[in-house]
């Protein structure tokens, strides 16, 4: 995998802005186009037989065959980068607190990696509490899906790699 790909992926997740003055900014170009991509897109190809299958355990909350695509396929690294959501999880969450002086940046840095890793209704449902459109305990309740839907994405990708044969 191209290496500026990697640090793109690692930098938007791990990053937390400093807010600017000034009115807050809309989501910006590419998040239209990405929306478009789809969401829901849970299926796996079976290591062994090559056909498709459903999971039942993600919701299609997160678009993984669009992670998987803008990390060239480099399960390494979609695995790093799902690691890191996780973890940067944990700390958003104890910040969505109405009553925490940095709620307005967790929401906003939620957006950003939730979108980057293919959690697109996240994503819009970041744009909206920052609108004011939505309660802020709406991305309290999208994240868990999402973290969910990682936690079985990881879950099924651990089992393909016990099916795969080793060389």
């Amino acid at each position: 995998m191209d290496p500026l790909i990697k640090s793109q992926l690692l930098y938007q997740l791990s990053y937390t802005p400093v807010p600017a003055p000034g009115p807050e900014r809309p989501g910006g170009e590419g998040a239209e186009h990405t929306r478009k991509r789809g969401v829901g897109k849970h299926a796996f190809r079976d290591v062994e037989t090559g056909s498709r299958m459903a999971r039942r355990d993600l919701t299609g909350a997160v678009d993984f065959a669009y992670l998987e695509g803008f990390a060239a396929g480099d399960a390494q690294v979609i695995e790093e980068v799902l690691a890191l959501f996780r973890e940067q999880a944990a700390v958003w969450t104890r910040m969505l607190d109405p009553g925490s002086e940095g709620w307005r940046d967790a929401v906003h840095t939620i957006k950003g990696s939730s979108r980057g890793i293919g959690a697109f209704a996240l994503g819009d449902v970041c744009e909206q509490v920052e609108a004011g459109a939505l309660p802020l305990d709406a991305v309290r309740d999208a994240l868990d899906v999402a973290l969910a839907d990682v936690a079985a994405y990881a879950h099924e990708r651990a089992l393909q790699s016990l099916r795969t044969p080793r060389r």
